[in-house]
């Protein structure tokens, strides 16, 4: 049809490229962004006891965008060979071959350069630190073609701003830090997988592996599980940290967007399983604002 020429705006082969780039970091899926950027903020608040200073609060929420669209990157590098058997990836820039895998290995540099220049700022036990994510953020993707568990590791890699936070801000990790790490390990293996349930049929055709395919049938309750255990280790991050009415009222709104989730995801159809992937959002700001305005108010 006639319209058809419209529906794909002419771009110039620089802009092209450009935007398949964009696209390899997930610039158009802010998403991912803001489920790295909560429990980092959480972090940053509770080191700080209330709003951190200006410098680490940039370098911080910089890095988050800058080590989240590292980690899309190599992600894709390493599922160059899945991407295209998936329905939802197949399109992806490096699946397309709109790009190539040098093409990938250079823009990941880049971005992990340009956050550890912004790390270099901070304390030495922060950029020693450092040095860990960026292994994480780097092997992660390699994960699902050998455990069933690379949500699990997705946690850990995700959440590792949480004790580089604490040791910006105070010099140390002290114990509480740790919970909240714990805490987002097991928030970040239930939202992925979520994720993964979208692709869990694609993925067994694929041989790879998720934790939506070792749960299997009992998925439903092991992510009931873990969100109960969350909830759990977030309690004790509140005593620990003297929180106070805000915190908790953030905390019981959390539970009740839990409950919402499962309700969207009840029938484990993969557009309700994606929704609920995305919900998470709302979850991790209302922690938050228990934080900020628990602390603000004081």
């Amino acid at each position: 049809m006639a319209y058809e020429r419209f529906e794909k705006p002419y771009r110039s082969p620089l802009a092209e490229r450009m935007h398949q780039y964009w696209k390899l970091m997930r610039g158009d899926r802010p998403i991912g962004v803001l489920l790295l950027l909560w429990p980092t903020w959480w972090a940053l608040w509770l080191a700080a006891g209330g709003v951190p200073p200006w410098w680490t609060l940039l370098v911080f929420t910089a890095g988050v965008w800058l080590t989240r669209s590292a980690g899309c990157v190599i992600n894709d590098y390493a599922d160059r060979w899945l991407d295209p058997q998936v329905e939802r990836t197949r399109e992806r820039p490096l699946a397309s071959g709109a790009l190539t895998g040098r093409d990938a290995l250079l823009l990941f540099a880049a971005l992990m350069l340009v956050a550890f220049a912004l790390v270099l700022s901070m304390n030495r036990l922060t950029i020693g630190l450092s040095f860990v994510g960026l292994f994480l953020a780097a092997s992660y993707p390699y994960l699902k073609r050998y455990t069933y568990l690379p949500q699990v590791y997705l946690g850990m890699a995700f959440g590792w701003g949480i004790p580089m936070a604490f040791a910006a801000i105070q010099g140390q990790v002290p114990a509480v830090a740790w919970v909240l790490y714990f805490a987002n390990i097991l928030w970040s293996t239930a939202y992925d997988t979520w994720y993964a349930m979208v692709d869990r049929e694609d993925d067994l055709r694929a041989g790879s592996k998720s934790t939506a395919i070792l749960f299997g049938d009992m998925d439903l309750i092991i992510q009931g599980v873990l969100y109960g255990l969350l909830l759990l280790a977030l309690y004790l991050v509140g005593k620990q940290a003297g929180m106070g009415l805000y915190y908790w009222a953030g905390l019981a709104l959390a539970a009740g967007l839990i409950v919402q989730e499962f309700f969207i995801a009840r029938h484990r159809e993969r557009a309700a399983c994606f929704r609920a992937f995305l919900h998470n959002n709302w979850i991790g700001a209302a922690v938050f604002a228990g934080i900020a305005v628990d602390y603000a108010v004081r």
